[in-house]
């Protein structure tokens, strides 16, 4: 047997320890599922901080390390999205990573009949958009291309956040 351990040892053996457990938890990821243009999804993982990074290591850049998100709101634009009867293109108000606002800033506008029915749909599209907290909406019926352009919009500036 081994003589008395100190309290110090003790403390060690505890931050080892709880090194090693965040270690060998490996990476946490978040995941952000998107909708692709087919409709399919896709998987996007980030790796969570290192243990050593956890452990209170400098707040300078650490490879690894995610950011917070910026305080306050914030507006990302989306792409603007081609479609048969003219572009559509929104902008999402963030604040942090909650969707707090949509606005439509292209709708189709060629010919009357596309003006009308996007004039109805992009206030349905807006309130599914913050409801569900994702692109991933479903279409409104009459209107399938300004809803596929709208929901292509969004997802390119959650991407882009």
């Amino acid at each position: 047997m081994s003589g008395p351990v100190s309290s110090s040892s003790v403390r060690g053996k505890r931050l080892a320890g709880l090194s090693c457990l965040l270690a060998g938890i490996g990476l946490v990821v978040t995941a952000r599922v998107a909708t692709g243009r087919a409709g399919s999804h896709h998987v996007t993982l980030s790796p969570a901080p290192t243990s050593s990074a956890v452990a209170g290591s400098s707040a300078s850049a650490t490879p690894g390390v995610v950011a917070p998100p910026p305080s306050g709101p914030r507006t990302v634009d989306g792409d603007v999205v081609d479609t048969p009867y003219g572009p559509v293109q929104v902008a999402i108000v963030l604040d942090g990573d909650r969707i707090v606002e949509v606005k439509a800033l292209q709708t189709p506008s060629d010919g009357g009949r596309s003006v009308r029915l996007a004039e109805l749909a992009t206030p349905i599209l807006r309130q599914e958009v913050l409801r569900a907290q994702s692109a991933e909406v479903d279409t409104v019926s009459g209107a399938t291309y300004t809803s596929d352009g709208y929901a292509q919009s969004v997802q390119y500036a959650l991407d882009h956040r």
